[in-house]
């Protein structure tokens, strides 16, 4: 007789320990073999404002904004942190000297500060969007997680099961999902 299907109940996520904790996410009573780590919980209303911030946001800044090339970008002379705080003090003391500029670098001094400007307006925003940007990222990642950890569970309770239906389109779907491929042949020593 084959061995029953038994829960390993000494997992810390699948503990019903109140207060447990999986991964800094507590446990919230669960003894379920899934892993709820988040729930979005988003209407379909806020999908819908969401999605029209987004498109402000692509009216507002996506015709401003430039998209480079890797090799556009890597060609730029780039202003990093050190080199930040003297670009400043050059538009400062420039401008403090500007009688004295040719008419040309002038006129680009007062091009620069603007440029300048923007970068003290583009920051903040930059930094919301990579906080929020990060944040989706985490989530997304999070609930695929989730979905994970409950499909290969359900995977082992059909197969203990004997769920015939689907369960071969299941496995040959699951034996690609964890195919090694053929191992590297060892590197041959020089020759000496």
């Amino acid at each position: 007789m084959p061995t029953p299907l038994t829960w390993n109940s000494g997992l810390v996520w699948n503990s019903s320990t109140p207060g447990a904790v999986w991964n800094g996410v507590a446990n919230s009573n669960r003894t379920t073999m899934t892993q709820d780590l988040i729930n979005l919980g988003i209407s379909d209303a806020d999908w819908t404002a969401i999605d029209a911030a987004l498109t402000t946001l692509e009216e507002k800044l996506g015709t401003k904004l430039l998209d480079l090339t890797v090799e556009q970008r890597s060609r730029l002379t780039k202003m990093g942190d050190k080199s930040e705080a003297f670009c400043r003090q050059a538009l400062i003391t420039g401008r403090q000297n500007a009688a004295k500029l040719p008419t040309d670098t002038a006129s680009d001094l007062t091009a620069e500060e603007a440029d300048l400007a923007e970068i003290d307006k583009l920051r903040p925003r930059l930094a919301r969007l990579t906080a929020l940007t990060e944040k989706a990222d985490d989530s997304e990642v999070a609930l695929g997680s989730d979905v994970m950890v409950f499909s290969l569970t359900l995977y082992g309770i059909l197969k203990a099961i004997g769920a015939g239906a689907g369960l071969d389109a299941l496995k040959a779907q699951m034996g690609a999902r964890f195919a090694r491929g053929p191992k590297a042949p060892p590197p041959t020593p020089p020759n000496s």
